[in-house]
């Protein structure tokens, strides 16, 4: 049966040129939230504002979710202890499913109050101590989860199945981009995304306030009415530098680079974490056999994807395509041979 899902390493072939795979890395165990990375990407992109700018009331953020003018988003969620425990006991699961092996946690130091006494050593050093040894914010009571969410670039792209008109395309890195003078603004793509990201760019949520046309809050929005998302900054790319988000990023929660190297890096951060005793850390993404063939963004997380507003088993809308065509023309053929045979009685009579 015909596969009708587009082939992202046959397209990479095409292209030629022997370049890999591009992706990212994030790992929210190390988010802080800091949105640094909302800002870089609004500014190099020049993505216009979204909403008034105030805090929602469900959590410390005042952009809710990816969407036409916010292709990076950071979610901030609070967990009390029972949350933690389920989380970790969820996770504990999945080890025992045939994710990396865990140990104990390592034995701590002696108990000793810090009573302010000065740190030894240069200023360098205690900074990339710290650096390289991040204290732990958390505590067995409570903590916050964070995640800097972005475009999957899935390999079976369920935007770029459905785009009628082809503004939707694979680069060469293997990232999915939106052909701003192609694009018709029919929406269709913003149905077949399994992640809800693309999302056709309107006025209705920049200029929300009437005084604001007149105020320095004011912008232009360009290709209104177009599809936008995530482009993984493809005009960087062409020049060799990386997206403009992981380069911003302080803590290196986001990484950038071939989609190989980030996953290496991410199953290596998971096993670290499991001899650490954190069970609750998992890998989003990293599955080929997924209904996506996995993602160009992998995530680390720490508890259950529809924690951070993620589907756990996401599915390209084009992959029952086939079974469906098939119903169909069985469905057709019945419907032949019952008119065949009501036209035959009739005749006979």
């Amino acid at each position: 049966m015909f596969d009708f899902r587009e082939k992202p390493g046959q397209l990479l072939e095409a292209y030629g040129d022997g370049k890999e795979r591009k992706g990212f890395f994030t790992d929210t165990s190390i988010c802080i939230g800091c949105k640094a990375c909302e800002v870089a990407c609004k500014e190099w992109n020049e993505v216009p504002m979204k909403g008034d700018l105030e805090l929602l009331e469900s959590s410390y953020d005042n952009t809710g979710g990816l969407g036409a003018n916010t292709w990076r988003h950071v979610a901030f969620v609070e967990q009390d202890q029972q949350q933690i425990e389920e989380a970790r006991e969820s996770g504990a699961r999945l080890v025992s499913l045939g994710m990396p092996s865990f140990g104990s946690p390592e034995t701590k130091e002696s108990n000793s109050k810090n009573i302010g006494m000065p740190e030894f050593g240069s200023p360098g050093e205690r900074i990339k101590n710290k650096v390289d040894n991040p204290p732990n914010p958390d505590t067995p009571e409570f903590r916050w989860l964070m995640s800097s969410d972005v475009c999957k670039h899935c390999t079976f792209a369920g935007c770029m199945d459905v785009c009628p008109t082809g503004a939707l395309y694979r680069t060469e890195h293997g990232t999915v981009v939106v052909q701003d003078d192609i694009c018709n603004g029919c929406g269709t793509c913003v149905a077949g995304c399994p992640f809800g990201v693309i999302e056709r760019r309107d006025t209705g949520t920049i200029h929300t306030k009437p005084e604001r046309v007149d105020s320095r809050y004011a912008m232009d929005v360009p290709h209104e009415g177009t599809a936008k998302k995530c482009t993984l900054c493809y005009d960087r790319l062409v020049d060799g530098q990386t997206p403009a988000c992981a380069q911003t990023c302080p803590t290196e929660s986001i990484k950038f680079g071939t989609q190989t190297e980030m996953l290496e890096s991410a199953k290596e951060r998971v096993a670290t974490m499991h001899a650490q005793g954190q069970t609750e850390a998992r890998l989003y993404g990293a599955n080929p056999n997924d209904g996506v063939g996995g993602i160009g963004s992998v995530f680390l997380l720490l508890d259950e994807p529809e924690v951070y507003g993620l589907p756990p088993d996401p599915q390209v809308p084009t992959k029952d395509l086939p079974k469906m065509y098939k119903k169909v023309g069985i469905a057709a053929a019945g419907m032949l041979a019952a008119a065949a045979t009501a036209f035959l009685g009739v005749r006979k009579k």
